[in-house]
């Protein structure tokens, strides 16, 4: 049986910034770029590790792009890091053209994703970004849980030949899976197994979800919870297989309802399984300034708020 320590969380930013100078050292042809934000980012850590690697490219995140690509198209492998919301939204025509048209090898990284991103308001919460990258030709979409998960799905990045989209939280996190887990860009991770719904999150409310199944446990409700950090390639087939055996989907994201996880599985199963789906995430709303556990509670995205929706649809 997993269990998770909620009270002990790591920044998935350190992580991913330490990750990236692992990175760097075993590919000697990777650069990262950033748009302003390395602070933030902690892309901080390639500059001072590799200085004549790393370029900053001011607040001019379409630019960032083109060069990314065209230093794909010349043998680099590019990662381009920025908050979530800029990464995919002022980008996306270069995005769509420079990168996964010529299918360029490029690495994009949106930190600050969801509404987690607090007190710096609905301006910098990317709620579509997961849709918008999850719609585009040769791109892989990823939405890593916790610190470990990050790390791996970076090492993927670096060795996948393709464009790759990974979305991280600003928040600091639990550590979801145990230490010998191990990330598998085509399958999804079965945490909990259980009969009653099964429970389909990712990224920074995986925890929420995986303490609203355990909070339902003493309900006597039995949840299974599945863990889907790709979002694109999707495996449909450990959900249909839960499905079968759950009859009742409830999907988990921070995200908007329309177009990311919640989205992705309601196609699956209405192509090959149609079953009943509960979404839990963003309604078609932006969000608003406040402290990222505020947030959550108050679009019902905590745990116990995942809970008594949950309780009230069965």
């Amino acid at each position: 049986m997993l269990t998770v320590d909620y009270s002990t969380k790591k920044s998935i930013r350190e992580a991913f910034g330490k990750e990236l100078v692992a990175l760097g050292a075993k590919h000697p042809n990777m650069v990262v770029l950033d748009a302003d934000v390395s602070c933030s980012t902690q892309t901080k850590q390639f500059a001072q590790a590799y200085p004549d690697r790393f370029f900053n490219t001011g607040i001019a995140e379409q630019n960032m792009i083109a060069t990314a690509a065209g230093l794909a198209l010349t043998g680099k492998i590019p990662f381009a890091a920025t908050f979530a919301v800029f990464a995919t939204g002022r980008t996306y025509d270069q995005i769509r053209t420079s990168v996964c048209y010529q299918k360029a090898n490029v690495k994009i990284i949106g930190t600050h994703g969801g509404i987690t991103v607090g007190e710096d308001g609905a301006t910098h919460q990317a709620l579509e970004d997961v849709s918008l990258m999850r719609g585009l030709p040769c791109m892989t979409v990823i939405v890593p849980a916790d610190c470990n998960e990050c790390a791996q799905a970076l090492e993927f990045a670096a060795e996948h030949e393709g464009p790759v989209y990974v979305r991280i939280a600003r928040n600091s996190l639990p550590d979801i899976y145990p230490a010998d887990y191990k990330f598998n860009p085509y399958k999804a991770a079965v945490l909990k197994e259980g009969a009653d719904l099964t429970i389909i999150s990712n990224g920074d409310v995986l925890a929420e979800a995986f303490k609203a199944a355990e909070i339902l446990e003493t309900k006597g409700v039995n949840a299974e919870v599945i863990s889907a950090p790709v979002i694109k390639p999707f495996d449909k087939e450990t959900i249909i297989s839960s499905i079968k055996k759950t009859g009742f989907a409830v999907t988990v994201e921070n995200h908007s309802i329309n177009g990311g996880l919640g989205s992705t599985v309601c196609e699956a199963l209405a192509e090959n399984y149609p079953a009943r789906v509960l979404r839990i995430g963003m309604n078609d709303e932006f969000g608003q300034s406040g402290a990222p556990s505020e947030l959550l509670k108050h679009y019902g995205l905590d745990a116990e708020s995942i809970a008594n929706k949950i309780l009230g649809v069965l």
